[in-house]
């Protein structure tokens, strides 16, 4: 990857180790980033260091500690003359179900990744944003603006974010950093395997009474989202939408990933709240 060292650009990706950060991580490479990213196992960390033919250096780091943060937001900096071009936010978690059923600390544990962890990592690398005047891109969901039920946690964490990327942009424009919210569809990654799997353990989790409430609308809900992700946009394609919009001049204050999240969005800016319960309803289907 001599293109990382000709060029000098830079990126940190945010749960780069599988998924779309992975393949994002892996676009950035081959367009030229030298790229530092966050991963969970060491595995993830040295198959795609092999990958990348070295362009990608990942940390293992749980972005809800913010000491962790702060020393993987150093140890890039010291690698980068303290400058960053580009800073993906990515990492995410979902914990699907009822919200009735649903134990109040999975749910603040969903916030604490998706939007405090988000933070604690823009914070740690503006002064580093700010010396290369570089660009922060938000990745977040079509469930942020059109909310599913069962998908509560999810759809309301990346709204949050989506708020602060707002506020974000504000701040921070007068230091030349621009801040782009990329608006996922559903996608072939890593995601719906580990999708299929919250929601395998939301119905095992769930009592017989709350069986006997939610049971047959959640499981009609689980197929029908299983089969939307599986039938979603190529991760690759994905990551190179992403890309586009972490690169585009100039840049839009928001983006769709996905054709799908494209019709959401415009549908979800045209029509009245009856309106967006039926179209609810048409993709999650009757209770």
């Amino acid at each position: 990857m001599q293109d990382a060292i000709i060029t000098g650009r830079t990126a940190a990706v945010t749960g780069a180790g599988s998924g779309l950060g992975r393949d994002i991580a892996l676009g950035l490479a081959a367009k030229g980033y030298r790229v530092f990213g966050t991963a969970i196992t060491s595995e993830e960390i040295t198959e795609l260091q092999q990958a990348s033919g070295g362009a990608v250096t990942l940390t293992s780091c749980d972005i809800t500690d913010e000491p962790a943060v702060k020393r993987w937001a150093h140890a890039v900096s010291a690698q980068t003359d303290g400058g960053l071009n580009l800073l993906i936010s990515n990492a995410g978690i979902l914990t699907p179900g009822p919200i009735e059923t649903l134990p109040l600390d999975a749910i603040k544990r969903e916030f604490e990744v998706n939007v405090f962890g988000a933070l604690s990592v823009m914070n740690a690398f503006l002064p580093a944003l700010r010396k290369a005047r570089g660009r922060i891109v938000q990745v977040s969901t079509w469930t942020a603006h059109l909310p599913l039920p069962f998908n509560g946690p999810s759809g309301a964490s990346k709204a949050a974010m989506e708020v602060f990327a707002t506020v974000y942009r504000e701040e921070l424009k007068r230091f030349g950093i621009e801040v782009v919210v990329a608006v996922a569809g559903n996608m072939k990654t890593g995601g719906p395997a580990k999708t299929a799997a919250a929601l395998a353990r939301t119905a095992e989790r769930m009592t017989p009474e709350e069986q006997e409430l939610y049971g047959q609308a959640f499981n009609a809900f689980a197929a029908r989202l299983n089969g939307m992700q599986s039938s979603g946009l190529a991760s690759i394609d994905a990551a190179k939408r992403v890309i586009e919009l972490a690169e585009q001049n100039p840049p839009q204050r928001s983006g769709s990933v996905g054709e799908d999240a494209d019709e959401i969005l415009r549908a979800v800016r045209k029509r009245s709240d009856d309106e967006q319960d039926a179209l609810r309803l048409q993709i999650v289907g009757p209770e």
